[in-house]
């Protein structure tokens, strides 16, 4: 089982996360938006697994050390045709404040439970 620290934001200023919540899954590109699939997705995307854990994060802005927790799930199931991860939301809607730890992207990990701030970010 490996940990994930995602993104809900589109553009910079478009909270996609009610919408995850409510649809029960998370995606990181859509074909219908952008041709090009960003390298990071490109990499890490293929390497989510059923069972896997995931988080949301917030960026709180330039300068902040800090990111915000908004919700945290088990992977329940991975569209790899439709870029999207269907999720078992355990913790649709939270705020917590974590060391960023270069989790400033739309996609990061895998990370094993052992990392000290994967340890903080998925307390439950």
């Amino acid at each position: 089982m490996n940990y994930w620290v995602v993104g809900a934001m589109f553009g910079g200023s478009e909270d996609r996360l009610p919408m995850f919540v409510r649809r029960g899954y998370w995606y990181c590109w859509d074909p219908k938006e952008n041709q090009e699939i960003p390298k990071a997705v490109d990499e890490r995307f293929p390497l989510i697994k059923e069972g896997d854990r995931i988080a949301v994060k917030r960026m709180l802005g330039r300068g902040s050390r800090n990111i915000e927790i908004k919700a945290i799930g088990v992977v329940s199931e991975v569209d790899h045709n439709e870029w999207r991860v269907y999720v078992r939301w355990v913790v649709p809607y939270l705020s917590r404040l974590v060391p960023m730890n270069g989790c400033a992207g739309t996609i990061h990990g895998p990370f094993s439970a052992e990392d000290i701030c994967i340890k903080q970010v998925f307390q439950v």
